[in-house]
């Protein structure tokens, strides 16, 4: 009876522990299946960019081949939906709105309106914005003083060498005086760019002439008026002055008066040089920070801004040699590119 009351027990005892033995493995292969689930996400991310033009083009091709080098390539894990405002903010905010109510996985914003409208809708999710070619993120309130990020957000800066800049049209222009600017009021990374020159300028003997717009239409008068009163004009990286570049450059041309721009593409299209950044390499720096975000290897809230420190020298021969300006040897020899022609911009 002993040994039958034995057997029973030793049964009871394998009944009850094979079912764990069970959940046991259904636990580790579903533990395996979300490993490879996660694996295999298709990652979808809302790029905003804010206008249309050469800088911003090139930033935006820059983010998507850093993002490819670290592993996140469309129509394998990555799905982008790309948007342009066209320079208009109702716009703007609308499209980030949209990336919010689709709850992707991430949106990236292309110049400083973007990154603003980007951030303000997003603000209260889980969804990380990176940003790029936002000139002053502190003044855009999107950064601490000390680079530190206000939230779930961070990116790269396009701050203007503006010493470099002042620089080199001095070195060129040894008789200029008044320096021409163009900037839109509601921009806050040309206010501060703008407030950057004023400081600097005196070092080399410049005075700074600038005219204020709002929209685009203002553009032909405020060009026509601050002509009358400069020796010289160069660009800051305001998105509406440089979306209407060339309309600018023909009114500048018909005065002889030298148009500095702000990095390569304006110098490609009309611009006598420029002490500048290049934007493809700026964007893939900010793809490269969106991908560790994405990985999980960081958070944007703890990821302070970067930014691109050398300078480039871009020149056009072609131009100065319309206005009658020289190039020197010493500054061919060290540009980075010495553009022949000028190329019209390229139509979108």
């Amino acid at each position: 009876m002993k040994k039958i009351m034995l057997i029973i027990a030793m049964l009871m005892l394998v009944g009850c522990s094979s079912p764990k033995g069970n959940d046991a493995k259904v636990e580790e292969t579903n533990k395996a299946e979300a490993t490879t689930a996660t694996d295999d996400k298709v990652y979808k991310v809302g790029i905003l960019q804010f206008a249309q033009h050469g800088s911003l083009d090139n930033c935006r091709t820059g983010v998507i081949e850093g993002l490819k080098e670290a592993g996140f390539e469309e129509g394998k894990n990555l799905e982008i939906d790309y948007q342009n405002a066209q320079a208009d903010m109702g716009i703007n905010s609308q499209i980030a709105d949209s990336f919010v109510s689709n709850k992707y996985d991430m949106i990236i914003s292309i110049a400083t309106p973007s990154a603003m409208a980007a951030y303000n809708a997003a603000m209260n999710t889980d969804i990380p914005v990176i940003y790029t070619a936002v000139t002053d993120p502190v003044e855009a309130q999107l950064a601490t003083e000390d680079g530190k990020s206000v939230g779930n957000i961070t990116g790269t800066s396009d701050v203007l060498p503006v010493d470099a800049q002042l620089k080199l049209i001095r070195e060129m222009l040894p008789d200029a005086k008044n320096v021409g600017i163009l900037h839109t009021s509601s921009e806050a990374n040309s206010d501060s760019m703008l407030a950057t020159y004023k400081e600097i300028a005196p070092k080399y003997n410049f005075e700074i002439v600038d005219e204020a717009i709002n929209t685009t239409s203002d553009i032909p008068l405020a060009t026509d008026n601050i002509l009358t009163k400069v020796d010289v004009m160069t660009n800051l990286l305001d998105n509406t002055v440089v979306n209407s570049l060339p309309q600018i450059l023909d009114k500048a041309n018909a005065k002889k008066i030298p148009i500095y721009g702000s990095e390569i593409e304006q110098v490609r299209i009309g611009c006598i040089g420029s002490e500048g950044i290049e934007y493809i390499s700026l964007g893939n720096q900010t793809g490269k920070m969106a991908a560790k975000v994405l990985k999980g290897e960081a958070k944007a809230s703890e990821m302070p801004f970067e930014t691109i420190l050398e300078p480039n020298l871009y020149l056009n021969k072609k131009v100065a040699d319309n206005l009658g300006v020289t190039l020197s040897d010493a500054l061919t020899g060290r540009a980075t590119e010495l553009f022949e022609e000028i190329s019209a911009p390229e139509a979108k």
